[in-house]
């Protein structure tokens, strides 16, 4: 799949400081990420800040400060941490066989169940919306959803590929694509606004992919 470049923006230092190795580190690594999920949650992006984490996580900075660089490293482990949860979910779904349907029905079912799964996964991960945020709002972060929407994207083509040969490549590469922004849209609308009929915005989406793919049996 070819990837998408973003556009160029401040140099800013996003990775992790030190990678722990004993279960000590390992510990406060995670103590540190959980209370940064859950104060996200709490305060939003523009009230995030390393004191606040400190406060929840019982540290003082600088021991923060031996981990991640700025808040923007803190929100970036977390992005990629919620996006590798995201594509596990549909990997697995993959696996079981979710794109083998051999009718529309069946591709609906399919469809719903893999979408109402990372629904799940995102609304149930500490801070999951706030990280969706984050990522259409700084552009520090858009790589890490581009990413994995793009290694998404290409696992379900290889998928197709295998399941419709006589169709071109191409036409396949560009339904996997469309198709995987179509349902990261649609997870981050009912998460957005669960009140505005989410469950049926779910059903019509997926009625929507099914019908898509019908073309290609």
């Amino acid at each position: 799949m070819r990837t998408r470049r973003s556009a160029a923006v401040p140099a800013v230092d996003m990775e992790p400081k030190t990678q722990p190795s004993q279960d000590r580190s390992r510990q406060t690594y995670e103590a540190i990420l959980q209370a940064s999920g859950e104060l996200l949650a709490e305060v939003g992006i523009e009230n995030f800040s390393t004191n606040l984490i400190c406060k929840r996580a019982a540290l003082t900075p600088p021991a923060l400060y031996r981990y991640f660089p700025n808040k923007y490293a803190l929100l970036r482990a977390l992005a990629e941490r919620l996006m590798n949860a995201q594509d596990a979910a549909v990997y697995a779904w993959i696996e079981r066989g979710g794109l083998e349907a051999s009718t529309i029905e069946g591709m609906f079912e399919n469809n719903r169940a893999i979408l109402n799964e990372v629904i799940r996964v995102t609304d149930t991960f500490p801070g999951g919306l706030w990280i969706l945020r984050a990522m259409r709002a700084v552009p520090l972060m858009r790589e890490v959803r581009i990413r994995s929407s793009d290694t998404v994207a290409d696992r379900i083509f290889q998928s197709l590929v295998e399941r419709y040969p006589e169709t071109a490549p191409e036409r396949l590469r560009r339904a996997a694509w469309l198709t995987t922004e179509v349902s990261n849209s649609v997870v981050e609308m009912v998460l957005e606004d669960p009140e505005r009929d989410s469950h049926q915005s779910v059903e019509e989406a997926c009625w929507m992919i099914a019908a898509y793919y019908g073309q290609f049996r």
